[in-house]
């Protein structure tokens, strides 16, 4: 509990043990009057002077003014202990409202515990600590166990268990040793490593999460923006409402008397009912509920959503999401691992040979992503004595002697260039085909492996009643066609350069314009372009993407693209809150606003009116930050998905 909230709960105590004295004690009635002044001047004091202040400052009508008057008008009229019970529940309302904002503060206040507060270097054989921000790219530092990593770096030395959890959300500590990066806002768990600082602390994977999260606000969302802009006009509309309500009234009772010859003289005493129900009016149609709730829900929101690794840049990107209808994904790295494996090996039936072994060995001195692959699947040492000779040509494969005789392992163009025919049946998209001493000898069959996550998104996004996925893909028609259809993607477009990905995206934009929004979800390094034409788009596995981080709407930290719907979901969740607080907030205020303009309702149901919507509201509004359920919804899919084998 912060400083301010404990004065305030210290005043609220004096306050209400000043107006119980009121109510209770049986005193002379200035006596009684005094108990209910001071209870009004210790709860109110700061809103009278606000008031008065926002008047110089030319904001004359906002709540504030409407409190402050209800309650000048109340004690005016001798309704002291009406008047001391306006401020004293109007400074409840606001209590209620900071807790609420505080709670929703913690999720993004943990977020903000990550930024390291020192780095350590080694200097004249000690080691001292300096500010991050004074480290440079290529300097060394070291960081102990319990320590944070303060800047993206490189391990130069040394390995260790990293939590990773308040950037990813992922609770698995992470492995890392020499040659891995690492990232600001990590907390080392065991033991002692040197990192090469490869960033300025202010391009660092922590602060620029900060910045986002800190200048999330500034986005504002159509409905806050509706909210401004009803309280704008609302208000001042409301006092001219009141000022009506005391004078019209009267005036016209009296004219018309005095049309029927029964009025005399127009008195007080006419106007003070009329302006006990104007002050009664002013009190209801503070718009207090609303204007607090509504931006508190979509900070909730955010808040929740940060706490589980996702990044959203502001409630406006909440709202879009919130109607999304349409979600396209990129493929490698994205629905797929974006690492190869030999799914397959297939000897042609008249041939004996170890293809797989011959392969390995003819991609011996390749880098390819292929020929890591085939190695990896091969698994033995490799014989160099074996090799020799070997040519690689890009865009077809290799050819070498092994053990003196001459083979090609590479694509079919490779095989016909060399008079070889290469089966056409194969059951992969990408394949390897292998040729010994100009004999056609079998194929080995390559794919990049489907995430198992990635069928949990996108089961998940069916049941949530997406409209419509879309593939997009650089790759083959043969590659990416099986992996959507293997996923259940409703359309797939493949071979698509960048600049055609973006083409795609456009045509999809203007086709469903009409039905919600478009949620592009891609890995960050080269969807640049794509994601920031989307409506929303979604980096995933974003750590030291700084073309992710700039060109996204929202960022999944953890490379887990289950967590595509869990941000639908918590952006649904929470524009449905602020939704329910617009419509109950308004329903009530007009209902006892009616009833006020009557003479039903007296300033102390105003009072409990006003202050308990305001603290309904804004409870409902605390459970956007609620989002556990959502996460273990998609984890026992996830679960479920990962005990049934796995389907390519």
């Amino acid at each position: 509990m912060t400083s301010r909230q404990k004065i305030l709960i210290s005043r609220m105590i004096i306050s209400a043990f000043f107006f119980v004295l009121g109510l209770t004690l049986p005193v002379e009635e200035h006596v009684r009057a005094l108990f209910y002044f001071v209870a009004c001047a210790v709860s109110g004091y700061d809103i009278f002077l606000s008031a008065v202040s926002n008047i110089f400052r030319g904001r004359l009508l906002d709540e504030r003014f409407l409190m402050s008057a209800a309650t000048i008008g109340a004690f005016v009229l001798g309704e002291f202990g009406e008047g001391a019970a306006v401020m004293l529940f109007y400074q409840i309302g606001e209590w209620f409202q900071s807790f609420a904002t505080e709670r929703s503060r913690k999720s993004i206040s943990a977020l903000m515990d990550i930024s390291p507060e020192y780095a350590n270097i080694e200097k004249d054989g000690e080691i001292i600590k300096v500010p991050p921000e004074d480290l440079h790219p290529g300097e060394i530092f070291i960081v102990k166990a319990g320590e944070k990593v303060p800047l993206d770096g490189t391990v130069v030395h040394g390995s260790s268990l990293l939590d990773t959890s308040a950037l990813t959300g992922e609770s698995v500590p992470r492995e890392c040793s020499e040659g891995t990066c690492v990232f600001s806002g990590c907390v080392n768990l065991n033991g002692v490593i040197k990192v090469r600082a490869d960033k300025e602390y202010s391009d660092s994977t922590v602060s620029r999460i900060l910045d986002l999260v800190e200048n999330a606000s500034e986005k504002k969302a159509k409905t806050e923006r509706f909210v401004t802009r009803f309280a704008r006009y609302y208000t001042p509309v409301i006092v001219i409402a009141s000022v009506l309500i005391a004078l019209l009234p009267p005036v016209l009772l009296f004219l018309f008397g005095r049309a029927s010859g029964t009025a005399a003289v127009l008195t007080a005493s006419d106007f003070s009912p009329w302006v006990y129900r104007a002050l009664t009016f002013l009190v209801i149609s503070c718009p207090c509920a609303l204007v607090l709730s509504v931006p508190l829900s979509f900070f909730g929101g955010i808040g929740g959503s940060s706490g589980c690794g996702i990044l959203i840049k502001g409630s406006g990107c909440l709202e879009a999401l919130a109607k999304a209808d349409t979600v396209v994904f990129d493929k490698t790295g994205t629905l797929t691992k974006g690492k190869l494996r030999v799914s397959g090996v297939y000897p042609s039936s008249d041939d004996k040979t170890d293809i797989l072994m011959v392969a390995a060995h003819a991609e011996a001195y390749s880098d390819h992503p292929i020929s890591s692959a085939i190695k990896e699947a091969y698994g033995a040492a490799i014989s160099p004595e074996r090799i020799s000779g070997a040519v690689e040509t890009a865009g077809f494969g290799i050819s070498a002697l092994f053990d003196g005789k001459k083979v090609f392992v590479g694509n079919s163009a490779l095989m016909r260039a060399n008079g070889i025919t290469p089966t056409e049946d194969t059951p992969a998209a990408s394949c390897v085909h292998v040729a010994v001493d100009g004999k056609y000898a079998g194929f080995i069959s390559v794919e990049d492996e489907i995430r198992s996550e990635a069928r949990v998104a996108v089961d998940e996004l069916r049941k949530m009643g997406i409209g419509k996925t879309v593939l997009l893909t650089g790759d083959s028609e043969g590659s990416g066609k099986k992996t959507g259809n293997a996923l259940g993607i409703d359309e797939i477009y493949t071979e698509l350069l960048p600049d055609g990905k973006v083409e795609k995206l456009e045509a999809l934009l203007k086709k469903e314009k009409d039905s919600g929004t478009l949620v592009y979800v891609g890995d960050g390094i080269n969807d640049a372009p794509v994601l920031a034409r989307a409506d929303v788009g979604i980096a995933m596995g974003a750590l030291g993407s700084d073309a992710a981080i700039e060109a996204a709407d929202a960022v999944l930290m953890a490379d887990n693209i289950a967590l595509v719907p869990v941000a639908l979901k918590i952006a649904r969740k929470t524009v449905g809150i602020a939704r329910q607080n617009i419509i109950f907030s308004l329903a009530v205020k007009c209902a006892v606003l009616l009833l006020g303009i009557f003479g039903y309702v007296s300033m102390w149901a105003a009072v409990f009116a006003d202050v308990g919507v305001s603290v309904i509201a804004v409870m409902n509004a605390m459970r956007a930050m609620r989002v556990k359920k959502l996460i273990l919804s998609v984890n026992d899919s996830y679960s479920a998905v990962q005990t049934t084998p796995e389907k390519q």
